[in-house]
């Protein structure tokens, strides 16, 4: 049996917020006791309170989650300012969580540390990792998801990075009943479990291809060996670089690509554009455009995609991980992402997600993980 409850509320006070979902979740829980949950909260929320009344409810539940930047569920649709809650069941999987802190001064140790804790006694393989990392820390997002794969191996890492409503301050991770800042909690899933998942932006690439010739991390100083700058100029006029035209940026094998935002910083003098990620020297790159109308229909892709490629017959629930930049870019438009999705459904599943600061998943199912900006992705899970 794999059974997942959804709670969520949009009141603003943390108090009622919490009572409200629990009864919600004990309601479709009738008797069974939770595993695990995921519990996604909007950054003006008490949210030490919060999570101390859920351990209170559930003390050996394996509870991660963060702040986001909008939350989504099957309960109340897209929202803003609230608080969700997913919890797990399972009598054949086991489901783990781990912490690493103080990413910021050394993300390596506190990967290996969050690992060990949740995997100390698994005695299944490993299907699944779920992510939730502080996103505004100087650590690179792409270098902590590289490093999740070299620790983890061929197990596949979905999740997305903490926000806190385009504030950029400060973001908050969980773990049971502790609030952190510059952490990275993990839920890893081991034993009889199906996935899937679809991943969309809606960006169409214009103009011609260009290579990164020079480059430090996130900041591209040349393309083709001329300035990054002038690469943007020629498609967009004296535009300048903006999350409405992202790059897309090539794998290696050319079969796939992810998407990088400019960050709308840019030096004139130099020449150079900052990006919401790292971006390889030698990487094959692309502007794109969109509209609002292929931006929405992406989700719907995305979820077309989770469904055709899920090896049951039956998910039991669809996690979704969405860019900030796409609600921003959304505006009142934001809530018709989550509705589109379920278009595709035959019966409603049990369902939660939130919008991110940068998002993680495989490029291709059960494929090495990447960092994605402005993507939207769909994650079906089962049980065998």
């Amino acid at each position: 049996m794999f059974k997942t409850v959804v709670g969520h509320s949009n009141d603003p006070d943390s108090e009622s917020a919490i009572v409200e979902i629990l009864n919600q979740c004990d309601r479709a829980l009738s008797g069974d006791l939770p595993q695990a949950g995921i519990l996604l909260a909007a950054i003006d929320f008490d949210h030490a309170e919060i999570v101390q009344k859920i351990v209170s409810i559930y003390p050996e539940i394996e509870l991660i989650g963060g702040t986001t930047d909008g939350e989504m569920s099957s309960v109340l649709g897209f929202q803003q300012d609230s608080l969700v809650l997913i919890l797990f069941c399972s009598d054949r999987l086991q489901i783990r969580a781990g912490i690493g802190r103080r990413i910021s001064q050394d993300f390596h140790r506190a990967l290996e540390e969050a690992i060990a804790q949740a995997t100390t006694d698994l005695t299944q393989p490993i299907k699944l990792c779920i992510t939730l990392p502080e996103g505004l820390t100087s650590v690179s997002a792409v270098k902590l998801v590289d490093c999740l794969n070299q620790l983890l191996g061929k197990v596949p890492i979905f999740g997305g990075l903490t926000a806190d409503q385009w504030r950029f301050k400060q973001s908050y991770q969980f773990y049971k009943n502790e609030v952190y800042s510059d952490a990275i909690p993990i839920l890893v899933f081991s034993g009889h479990l199906l996935l899937s998942h679809g991943l969309a932006s809606g960006w169409n690439p214009i103009g011609t291809v260009g290579q990164v010739t020079k480059v430090e991390d996130n900041v591209v100083y040349e393309i083709d060996h001329h300035r990054a700058l002038d690469f943007y100029y020629r498609y967009l006029g004296e535009h300048p670089p903006s999350s409405e035209y992202p790059l897309m940026v090539f794998d290696p094998t050319r079969q796939y690509s992810y998407m990088r935002a400019p960050s709308g910083s840019y030096n004139p003098t130099l020449g150079s554009v900052t990006f919401f990620g790292d971006i390889p020297e030698q990487a094959i790159v692309q502007i794109t455009e969109t509209t609002r109308d292929r931006i929405l229909l992406a989700s719907q892709a995305s979820m077309q995609q989770a469904i055709q490629n899920y090896p049951g017959s039956q998910p039991s629930t669809i996690l979704f991980f969405s860019c900030a930049s796409r609600r921003q870019i959304l505006g009142s438009r934001t809530l018709e992402e989550y509705n589109l999705t379920q278009q595709c459904l035959k019966q409603t599943l049990v369902s939660c997600g939130f919008y991110t600061n940068g998002e993680i998943a495989p490029l291709e199912q059960h494929g090495t993980s990447y960092f994605h900006n402005e993507t939207f992705i769909a994650l079906l899970l089962g049980e065998e």
